[in-house]
């Protein structure tokens, strides 16, 4: 007999952990997104277990995301599975260690009218179906965004250290700027916060194809305050921390990507900031403070930053190296330094990328397309993987 699991239907309710484990499989040759009766297409994935999944639209541009924990997308490509005249465009992969996501770019304002996992308790196999139909504007703007479940948000984007740190491989967090109520800068309609979730999302994709281990400090459109992105970074174990905006200007003069360190000036600081604005349990990887007092405090952040300073110098090197190297639009003046909260970090390399400017009409443009973000993209992964070998190199070196 099939057992019916219904995990979210029309986004009324928040999805629930479920108690499976493991990797599912996708069988590539049964599953795809087809034309379906009426204006509507139906997503049908065959997984080789069930697996935790959840399900969502967004707008600006207008997708349909699924979540999952987690399925091994090898064999499947776009045009395998992509056959439906209500998607333009179709992507997948990693979304952070133990997670995975489908992406659809909808062609118009498509909700969800159904959504299921069916398993088969015969063969242990599952399936799920998910019917998008079209709805006006005002309906589709009424649905999208995650359902509100923060169980799976701190499970999906904040893994445990310890896992992150068995797991190996490199394990970059990635920062999208701003956020729910903070859009960020805005021009002519595009948001910041918007802008910067698509190519974070991108850009753990890509992270993880290279061999590497993503972590998101945001995986939609919510506010995380700074002082919560960096605690999810450090809960990861992550090794460095890459924060991603696009300023707009009033003068509309600047434009091209620059990468930012913390300024020598705010590093003098930097310490005793930390010091009055996080708890003592969550200053430094590995350590806890909690009982001391801000000098103690203060005194082993600064002997990290000792470490680290000229480690996230390098990593800002590597990063504009990378990003000219893939053909990305770089400012006149691409390394700068500044007074950055974000940054303030003592026990990781950390930098910040304003990866362009929307008050420039070309760097909006390539910003709000995936072909447009792809240097970008691609160049902060060769930067990655550049900067990583020579900080592995140099302190080999200094442990000799």
């Amino acid at each position: 007999m099939i057992r019916l699991i219904l995990l979210l239907v029309a986004l009324a309710a928040p999805l629930k952990a479920q108690e499976f484990t493991g990797l599912a499989r996708l069988d590539v040759a049964r599953s795809g997104i087809d034309n379906a009766p009426g204006d509507t297409f139906e997503v049908e994935l065959h997984l080789s277990q069930p697996v935790p999944w959840r399900v969502f639209t967004l707008d600006d541009p207008r997708r349909l995301v699924l979540d999952f924990r987690e399925v091994d997308w090898r064999g499947a490509s776009r045009a395998g599975l992509l056959n439906a005249d209500a998607v333009s465009d179709l992507r997948f992969g990693t979304l952070g260690p133990g997670w995975s996501r489908m992406v659809l770019d909808l062609g118009g304002p498509y909700a969800v009218e159904t959504a299921e996992m069916r398993v088969n308790e015969t063969t242990g196999t599952a399936v799920v179906r998910v019917r998008g139909a079209r709805v006006s504007d005002a309906a589709f703007a009424a649905r999208i965004g995650a359902p509100p479940d923060p169980d799976w948000t701190l499970r999906a984007i904040a893994p445990d250290a310890a896992e992150a740190a068995e797991a190996g491989p490199l394990t970059v967090a990635i920062d999208p700027g701003h956020g729910g109520v903070d859009p960020g800068a805005l021009r002519d309609g595009v948001t910041e916060a918007d802008l910067m979730l698509d190519l974070g999302l991108e850009l753990a994709e890509a992270v993880a194809r290279a061999g590497m281990l993503p972590v998101l400090t945001r995986s939609d459109d919510s506010f995380v305050s700074l002082a919560d992105r960096l605690t999810i970074a450090r809960n990861a174990g992550a090794d460095v921390f890459l924060s991603l905006h696009a300023d707009a200007l009033e003068e509309d003069s600047a434009r091209g990507a620059s990468v930012y360190l913390l300024s020598r000036e705010a590093q003098d600081g930097a310490s005793e900031r930390m010091a009055e604005r996080h708890d003592r349990g969550d200053l430094l990887a590995g350590l806890d403070l909690t009982g001391q007092d801000d000098t103690i405090a203060t005194v082993l952040m600064d002997l990290a930053r000792l470490e680290t300073a000229p480690r996230s110098d390098k990593l800002a090197s590597a990063l504009v190296s990378g990003l000219r190297e893939e053909g990305a639009r770089l400012n006149s003046r691409p390394r700068r330094a500044a007074m950055l909260a974000v940054l303030l970090s003592a026990d990781m390399p950390s930098a910040l990328v304003e990866v362009g400017f929307l008050s420039d009409d070309r760097d909006r443009a390539a910003l709000s397309s995936s072909e447009g973000r792809a240097p970008i993209v691609a160049g902060l992964v060769t930067g990655l993987e550049a900067w990583a070998l020579q900080d592995a190199a140099l302190r080999e070196h200094l442990r000799r």
